[in-house]
């Protein structure tokens, strides 16, 4: 996406000691190409980098240091309406799961908002009304979604990043637990959506019965940079 390279100095004989060399680089791209916040992602990676490398001389192998530096920058301000999210888990709301296997149970509550500023925390709360199981545990998932162009197509695989407990044990009904998330920085971006690949996360609320039997309820999150 860009690539500079210039001189810092030209051959001299250095003395013994410390010398410091001030520098500053202009981040642009090439041609008609954007500019990504950094992200290590499964398949897909933007990273930038620095490399120093200074000559020496003939009998001396010269010295070589590379060094990852990180990116971020603001996006335009469109489709950024946040808004609270209710939301409710029965077995009747589940989707490819057979009603019988399952408990009866109820799980509501809210996101504060699926439109998120990568840089604050992710926040709502969850409330079991009611369950005929003792519950396991609760835990709140952070998903990666990368799809990337290739000759049969698009490949679309999803990745776990987090799991953040949130309940643990039998939890009692009727209490609201708070949900607080942190977007890890490395693993996180912007929501990308380009011509080659695309880089969205999505959010699972995933509740465990005493017999191990999971539920979980999926929440595609749109993720931006103010």
């Amino acid at each position: 996406m860009t690539s500079k390279n210039f001189f810092l100095c030209f051959s001299y004989f250095t003395p013994a000691g410390k010398l410091e060399f001030p520098f500053e680089i202009s981040l642009e791209p090439k041609g008609n190409k954007k500019l990504y916040d950094t992200y290590h992602g499964v398949f897909v990676n933007i990273q930038y980098s620095i490399r120093c490398e200074i000559k020496r001389s003939m009998l001396s192998k010269d010295m070589v240091k590379q060094l990852e530096f990180v990116v971020e920058k603001n996006e335009d301000q469109t489709d950024r309406k946040q808004t609270i999210v209710n939301f409710e888990v029965t077995p009747n709301t589940l989707e490819n799961v057979k009603e019988k296997v399952l408990p009866n149970f109820k799980l509501t509550g809210r996101l504060d908002t699926v439109c998120c500023n990568i840089s604050e925390p992710f926040t709502g709360e969850l409330t079991v009304e009611n369950s005929a199981s003792h519950i396991k545990s609760i835990e709140l998932q952070l998903v990666r979604v990368e799809t990337c162009g290739c000759a049969e197509g698009y490949a679309r695989d999803a990745t776990e990043i987090q799991n953040i407990q949130i309940g643990d044990g039998n939890v009692c009904h009727n209490v609201p637990i708070p949900i607080y998330m942190i977007f890890p920085r490395l693993f996180t971006c912007p929501t990308l959506i380009t011509n080659n690949f695309k880089v969205e996360f999505e959010i699972n609320i995933v509740m465990t019965f005493s017999d191990d039997h999971q539920i979980t309820e999926n929440f595609p999150i749109k993720l931006f940079r103010a």
